[in-house]
């Protein structure tokens, strides 16, 4: 039986939802993604012929080309439904070429979301396939193998093998070994506070702080500092109040999600790895169940760098504020925001496909971290139409002796946009001065001086090393995630709780790198190339110009590089112990996953062993083995006993070798909000260990 009209998308999830919306007279199938791509087997580019790729059919594809040659032989009509993306369009082509459809024709139908109007409309008006934007991701794609497959073999001649090095992955790994150099040159510099309490009469106290001499901003450099400022205070006598300075001031939504805005705050606050994030937000967008009312697809695209808002999207939302949260919370004039820079702004920003579809009234049909997310989304979206956070702000300065204290207070005078989403630097804690005016007197009530070092620069996160991608325009959306997986995977960096630290071996790959191919690991270089990369999007520059521009420098250095490099010999350190089943002495090997204890007879003798870390403790529970540090399968730190599993004590929280005084139950030291404390498990006991 003929079919009217077959959809061809790239997951079974998209192909489910969008069948349903269109009805009896389409056949929506999938692709299950890309179906034709470089052998990875060879190099399969041309570069004398203009870089032509010689493209082959997936292997294990077999079966899905078969079944979709024999679904378009009996249809009418073929349409191409891949994501409204670069890679979306490039595996429209692909599909085209496999089912031989005429390329001119206007069958490329591309919707922002996944809803039943959006879809049908996208139908209304098909188009050809756009082979600016296919050409962009050809580009991308054989830059990245001309590049990959030219130094992986030399990293492996000459390092080790299974290495590789990538345009964007240099560059990030270049980020986290920049920011350690960094840390390890870092010098503290001391500097103190003196934080102080006053009282105007029975008030309650509050605080202020040391700000300088007759109306100048001092810093206190040192101890002598601190102590001259004492001198100079009379304790027996008030100080004045000489300022009273109030404010209105105003706190702006932030813009809704980009993908990498969304990467970002995931991570803060869900502690998702992008991969993840990613992963959730596909299955949001494909379609969910939603029982009687079929399978929707929750939110819009989710890779986009633009934070542009449909009109249609602007006036559900200021419906649905003024309906369920207060006419006076919907913005009548939103804040602008503007698009990161180097924005492509090919998409909408990512939302909800329905502001009325609450996080509540879905809370029975999505898992626990698809809720997360879509909750996520949705306040953030919602916050963005809404009014700004109103505070009253008031700052006093007190004087005595010429000797200058100032005190700030802020109290929110109207919720607005925070009422719904509270921002990751807001502070939702009101300070509340008593009512004071200039002559006023207050009493000194005591002061607490305190020294401080400054900080080196943090180690990134996965949020911020997807931030300084981004602000180095250095990759696009869909290239953050797997960049950060294959730097994690080739063990050129490993997590530290939630920090990247680099690894002996990233730091011997991105040394290499960076002497023998500079421009690779160039962010300025590999940044203009993005913007090439989106001149060939636009119609404004010709792919192959691109790729020779920056292949015949490269190729340059390539030369210089396999004659240049020397081979790297990654020596076994000595364990400083002997192998318990031969005893050969063992050593310490790097694997795929970091460094463990290896029989130096190997292969003729396989012993292994996990490198432990030991914190010095012996176990509370069988006052045996000793306690040693472990990490659970999300690389999350506890601590467990040597003698497991003789012995089953596990903790998240340290042990500290000293028992409660109270009640005799080990004491543990716990991460608090500004430090650590020991602490009895029991709550009978704590002592502050570190500010």
């Amino acid at each position: 039986m003929a079919t009217k009209n077959l959809v061809i998308v790239e997951s079974p999830a998209k192909a489910k939802t969008i069948e349903k919306y269109l009805g009896k007279n389409y056949k929506v199938v999938a692709s299950l993604g890309h179906i034709r791509d470089l052998p990875k087997s060879q190099m399969s580019i041309d570069i004398e012929h203009d870089y032509q790729p010689r493209y082959i059919n997936i292997r294990g594809k077999g079966d899905t080309i078969k079944s979709l040659k024999t679904a378009a032989k009996k249809a009418d009509n073929i349409y191409l439904a891949a994501d409204p993306d670069r890679e979306g369009e490039a595996i429209a082509w692909h599909v085209s070429h496999i089912l031989d459809l005429d390329p001119g024709a206007d069958n490329r139908v591309v919707f922002n979301e996944i809803t039943k109007d959006a879809v049908k409309n996208a139908f209304k008006t098909p188009r050809s396939i756009d082979m600016n934007l296919v050409d962009a991701q050809q580009a991308r794609r054989i830059l990245d193998r001309l590049v990959g497959y030219s130094i992986s073999p030399i990293l492996w001649a000459k390092v080790k093998k299974g290495l590789s090095a990538g345009r964007v992955q240099s560059v990030a790994l270049k980020l986290v070994i920049d920011r350690e150099r960094a840390i390890e040159a870092f010098v503290p510099e001391e500097y103190w506070s003196l934080a102080s309490e006053f009282q105007k009469g029975r008030d309650k106290k509050f605080a202020a702080n040391f700000y300088g001499f007759d109306g100048k901003k001092q810093p206190l450099a040192d101890n002598d500092a601190v102590q001259a400022v004492l001198k100079k205070v009379d304790k027996k006598k008030p100080f004045a109040i000489t300022s009273v300075t109030k404010k209105e001031r105003k706190r702006f939504p932030a813009a809704p999600f980009t993908t990498s805005s969304l990467q970002q705050e995931a991570n803060r606050r869900l502690n998702f790895k992008t991969r993840k994030t990613m992963m959730l937000a596909q299955q949001l967008y494909e379609g969910i169940s939603l029982g009687k009312q079929g399978t929707v697809g929750l939110i819009t695209y989710m890779r986009t760098d633009s934070t542009r808002i449909s009109s249609i999207a602007k006036h559900e939302a200021a419906t649905y504020l003024h309906e369920n949260i207060g006419e006076e919370y919907s913005a009548t004039k939103l804040h602008k925001t503007k698009n990161p820079e180097g924005a492509q702004d090919a998409h909408e920003a990512i939302r909800p496909s329905s502001v009325t579809r609450t996080p509540e009234s879905l809370k029975d049909v999505l898992t626990r971290d698809q809720m997360r997310l879509y909750q996520l989304i949705w306040s953030r979206f919602l916050a963005s139409q809404m009014t700004p956070a109103i505070y009253d702000t008031v700052t006093v300065n007190l004087e005595q002796n010429g000797v200058i204290f100032r005190a700030n207070g802020s109290q929110m005078k109207f919720a607005g946009f925070t009422k719904v989403y509270q921002g990751s630097s807001d502070d939702s804690k009101d300070n509340l001065l008593p009512d004071l005016a200039v002559g006023d007197q207050v009493k000194l009530v005591k002061t607490d001086p305190q020294q401080h070092f400054t900080q080196p620069p943090a180690r990134y996160t996965e949020a911020s090393l997807v931030k300084a991608l981004e602000e180095n325009g250095v990759g696009r959306p869909s290239t953050y995630s797997p960049t950060i997986d294959t730097i994690q995977k080739r063990y050129y960096v490993k997590l530290n709780g939630k920090s990247f630290e680099p690894t002996e071996l990233g730091e011997i790959v991105d040394k290499l790198i960076e002497e023998f191919f500079p421009d690779i690991v160039n962010i300025d270089f590999t940044a203009k190339l993005e913007d090439d990369l989106d001149g060939v999007e636009a119609g404004q520059e010709n792919w192959v110009k691109v790729v020779d521009r920056y292949y015949r420098p490269f190729a340059q250095e390539l030369d210089k590089a396999e004659t240049g490099i020397e081979k790297v010999q990654i020596k076994d350190e000595p364990a400083g112990f002997d192998c318990d089943i031969c005893g050969a002495p063992m050593v310490i090997k790097m694997g795929r996953f970091g460094k463990f204890y290896a029989c130096s007879r190997f292969p003729d003798c396989r012993n292994t062993k996990a490198i432990v870390k030991e914190i010095g403790v012996i176990c509370p529970k069988c006052g045996k083995g000793q306690v040693i540090e472990r990490k659970s399968k999300r690389n999350r730190i506890f601590y467990g006993c040597s003698r497991f599993p003789d012995c089953d004590f596990v903790n998240w929280d340290k042990p500290v070798g000293r028992d409660c005084p109270v009640d005799g139950h080990y004491l543990v030291e716990k991460k608090v909000k500004g430090g650590r404390q020991v602490i009895c498990p029991n709550g009978d006991y704590e002592e502050q260990v570190q500010k």
